[in-house]
């Protein structure tokens, strides 16, 4: 399979349309072609029917059978480009960093170098007894950043 060749054609497709970017993508050693796509506004089925077109009208089966599958990360994986992060702002975000430290909380704003998340905590007072509601804001450099998945609140 030519991975170079397959690369290019889904960079091709994508680049029709502005609002969707590559997540991912990656080919098997039995030629099947994952390719998960996302979209600022979401992703259209006629979208993925389009991309998966593309790919696969331009690639000959006749010299090397292949399987094909286009879709959307879908809200279980983690998030794993800057602009994943900036198309949830205003989300419920659960990111456990490298040092193994879970944050929960709404991503805030998301730039190309890291995400800026709001959450509030109960602690214990500094003085006496009970607890109190401590708010944080903080922002996470994506290179601090083991895993981060939306959470999906009813």
């Amino acid at each position: 399979m030519d991975v170079a060749r397959v690369k290019q054609l889904i960079d091709e497709a994508i680049a029709e349309n502005p609002a969707l970017f590559l997540v991912d993508w990656s080919i098997s050693a039995d030629n099947k072609i994952v390719v998960l796509v996302d979209g600022d506004e979401g992703l259209p089925i006629e979208e993925v029917v389009r991309i998966s077109r593309h790919v696969e009208h331009n690639l000959d089966r006749e010299t090397e059978d292949f399987a094909l599958e286009v879709s959307s990360p879908g809200l279980s994986k983690p998030l794993t480009t800057p602009r994943q992060y900036r198309k949830n702002i205003g989300r419920t975000i659960e990111i456990t960093l490298t040092n193994d430290k879970v944050i929960e909380g709404e991503i805030v704003s998301a730039d190309e170098e890291a995400v800026e998340v709001f959450w509030e905590a109960r602690e214990p007072k500094p003085i006496g007894k009970g607890k109190i509601t401590v708010e944080y804001q903080e922002l996470i450099n994506y290179t601090d950043v083991k895993k981060a998945v939306i959470k999906v609140i009813f």
